[in-house]
C-alpha cells in the first residue's frame, strides 16, 4: 500500500498515512487535532541511476550496491 502525504486545513499539521489507492482522496482525520478538514499534497521522492540498471544509494552505506558500502561497484570485487 501506498504512503500517501496530507495536511490539515485545521492546524496546519502535516502527516502520513498508509492507504489503499482507491482511499487516497477519501476523508482522513488529523492526528493532531481531529479534524476532518484534511488535503492530500504532493508527496516527492528522487530515485538516482547510474545507468547500468543498479539504483545509487538504494541499499546499506552511501554505495551503488545494497550489499556493500563502497562507493561505485567497481571497487566492491565480485559484483
Amino acid at each position: 500500500m501506498p504512503i500517501y502525504e496530507y495536511r490539515c486545513q485545521e492546524c496546519g499539521a502535516r502527516f502520513d498515512a498508509r492507504r489503499a489507492m482507491k482511499d487516497a482522496d477519501a476523508p482522513i482525520v488529523c492526528p493532531v487535532c481531529g479534524a476532518a478538514k484534511t488535503k492530500r499534497g504532493l508527496s516527492l521522492f528522487f530515485a538516482n541511476s547510474s545507468g547500468s540498471g543498479s539504483l545509487k544509494g538504494a541499499g546499506g552505506g552511501g554505495g551503488g550496491c545494497a550489499s556493500c558500502s563502497s562507493s561505485s561497484c567497481a571497487s566492491c570485487g565480485g559484483h
